[in-house]
Order: structure tokens, then sequence, then C-alpha cells
């Protein structure tokens, strides 16, 4: 059932309570979890419902930090920030050392534990930290095709690709400019995004998940999917990567063409909705499908419309704020969790990556809890209940 900004005013709104019982029941799960995950950091997904302990290694370990701060700022309880501290400390090393760090995602590995951090109690290891993710982050940026590149060795021809994640990444280097008075940092991402939104973005509002460029020529040459169904569908989460990544990016750069863009992709997600508006892992899929969902998408999704919304048109502004406020209510509803011998998780239904004939995947975390799904229903319920400076 496609959904349109009028068939989904019958959904039930969120209320002032709900968000405030939700935010209290994400901050008992995340107080009960820093018994095993202060000294250590969140396996990306949940395995029958439970994080497992790991080293500060993947993309994805910052989001638990993130969490951390969030829930430090939405109590005031220092136990939050001692164990964010700890994990500032942890990330200081790893980019010192470069501890797998061989790929793009500085920004959601560093912007949620370290610029978080300097951003709420001026820790100047932080800082230190944040300042040479962005570093790291620029050195991956090529001149010819103007991107920076997601995954191997920088100017690898096999691996010379954007992909949308990455807009999420481009933050920090906004950030880093601004820290630094260094233009370098920023331009870097402003070249980014132009060369995403030049390949990226399809007529019918969809997305690709990635992108090649010609190694010689800075061309793009052709579109494919990673983790998507097939190389012409709408990876859910990719899409929600495209609504959130314009609205950050037009904040730092208010270029015009990216409020017409963010309509764009944001209207494609939500008219591919189904009836519970929980989302399928990717677009190809709709209500009655045995597919598994993907919350995480929607959560990314709800802090993008709640970023761009205020600087959108009053009524504009309004109609997508209604939708995210829909759709935040749907995973209140079915997909947070309420019980802790179950997962210690906050967010129910998410799916890492998916197996099809078209992508390079195999099925992991699915139906599961990830951190980052975590983070941003977090961020979402945040946005919702106060005045927030971002992270970002």
């Amino acid at each position: 059932m496609a959904q349109t900004f009028e068939t989904i005013k019958k959904y039930p709104s969120t209320s002032e309570q709900s968000l405030k019982d939700a935010m209290n029941q994400a901050v008992k799960i995340a107080r009960s979890n820093l018994k095993d995950f202060t000294y250590k950091f969140q396996s990306p997904n949940t395995f029958h419902g439970f994080y497992e302990q790991t080293e500060n290694v993947e993309w994805t370990t910052g989001f638990w930090t993130g969490v951390l701060w969030l829930a430090y700022e939405n109590t005031g309880d220092e136990a939050f920030r001692k164990a964010a501290e700890v994990h500032v400390d942890s990330f200081l090393e790893r980019i010192e050392k470069k501890i797998d760090v061989n790929h793009h995602d500085m920004g959601f590995l560093y912007s949620l534990s370290c610029v978080a951090a300097y951003k709420l109690t001026g820790n100047e290891t932080a800082k230190k930290a944040a300042i040479l993710a962005a570093d790291h982050l620029a050195e991956r940026y090529r001149e010819v095709g103007n991107f920076l590149q997601a995954w191997g060795n920088p100017g690898e021809p096999k691996e010379y690709r954007l992909i949308i994640d990455c807009l999420l990444n481009l933050p920090i280097l906004y950030w880093a400019t601004e820290i630094t008075g260094d233009p370098s940092y920023g331009e870097k991402a402003q070249n980014h995004i132009k060369t995403a939104m030049k390949c990226i973005l399809r007529p019918d509002n969809s997305t690709y998940h990635t992108h090649f460029i010609d190694v010689k020529t800075g061309e793009p040459t052709h579109g494919v999917t990673h983790q998507g169904n097939r190389n012409n569908s709408a990876w859910a989460r990719g899409q929600a990567w495209g609504i959130y990544g314009v609205a950050l990016s037009y904040r730092y750069l208010k270029n015009p063409e990216y409020l017409h863009i963010f309509c764009r992709v944001t209207d494609y997600f939500i008219e591919h909705l189904p009836e519970d508006l929980i989302p399928y892992w990717d677009f190809d899929f709709d209500t009655g499908s045995d597919e598994p969902r993907d919350s995480s998408a929607s959560a990314v999704a709800i802090c993008g419309i709640l970023e761009m919304a205020q600087h959108l048109p009053k009524e504009t502004a309004e109609r997508y704020q209604e939708a995210a406020d829909k759709m935040l209510e749907a995973l209140i509803t079915h997909c947070a969790n309420t019980d802790l011998a179950k997962s210690n998780g906050i967010l129910l239904h998410g799916t890492y990556a998916r197996d099809s004939k078209e992508n390079t995947c195999t099925n992991r975390g699915v139906d599961e809890c990830n951190t980052w799904g975590d983070y941003y229903y977090m961020e979402a319920l945040t946005r919702r209940l106060r005045i927030w400076n971002p992270y970002w």
C-alpha cells in the first residue's frame, strides 16, 4: 500500500507522554548496558536479541557512545558521561594507531563520540581525536572526480566509488573547518556532495547505494547496489541516508538546491512505506511481504526530516513533521524494546544486511537490533522532546 501525505494522516500521532515513556525506557536499557559496555563496545547488531562485547573496531562503535551522550543529556546522570569519556580515550588510540580505519566512516565513528564530547564537555582529548579523524577522512578525497572514496586503499581502481552513506560523514569535515579555520575540510565535503547528487539520485527520486567513478576522467560511470535488493531498487536505509545527509549539508551550506532534493528523496521514502509505516529493508517490498523490516531506516529518516523541517516554509515543514511524527509513533508502538529479558537493544526489527541475487551481502543482523537504529531512535526522541544541538 503506497502512502501519501493524505493517507498518512489517519495513523496515530505521538504524544508528549508517549515520547517521555519511550525515552525513559531507552535510557533504562542504556543504563543496564553500562556494566558490559563501558570498557568494551557493542557488536554492530544483536545475536538472538543481545549485543556481544567487541573491541573498538568496525564502523559502528560510535553509535553506542552516541547513545551514552544522549542518555547523559536527557538525564544529567554522570555515569553516562564517565562511560562515554572512557570511550573517547579509546577513539583517540584508534585513530592514532590507525586501527580499522581504511574507509570513510570517520563521521559515524567520531561525530557521535568525540565531536559530541567536545561540544558537551569541552574535552580536549575528544577535540584532538576528532580533528585527526577529519584529517584521515580528508586523505580519502580524490581530486579526479571530487569525492571521498568509500572503501579500499585510496585510489584503488576497483574501489573508485562513493556510497550514499558518506553524506553522514561530511559533517565532521564541516566541523573541522569551523574549529581549525582551515577551509579545505569543508571544501572537500562540499565537492563530495555535489558529485554525489550528480550521480546517485535517479529520475524517479530513488537513490543508488553506490556509484563508481572513472579513475582517469573523474566522470561517474555506473551505479550499483551493495546492500539493496537489486542494482536499480531503493535500499531503504540508503534512501534514509540520503534524507538526513542532504539535510545536514543544507544546514552548513544553505544551498537552496538541497531543499528541493530533500523533498524528492523524502517523498519517495514516505510514499513507499507499508501499512504499518515500518519500512522493509528494500522498497521492492510492500505490505504483505515476508521479507524483513529495517526499523533503523525509519529512525534515520525521521531525524533527517526533523533536521530539515526548521529550514522549510511553515506549511511544508508541518506536512513533513506530521509524517515524521506518525513514523516515530509507529516505531514506539511496533519496535521499541520493553523487555530486557528478551533483548539488551533499544530498537527491535532492524536489518544490517540481507542477501539477494544482485548484492554482495550475506544475511547479517536480520530482524535484530543494531547500534545505529538504537542511536537514531534516541536522537529522534531527543529532537522531539527538547531543543537539541546536534553532534553532527
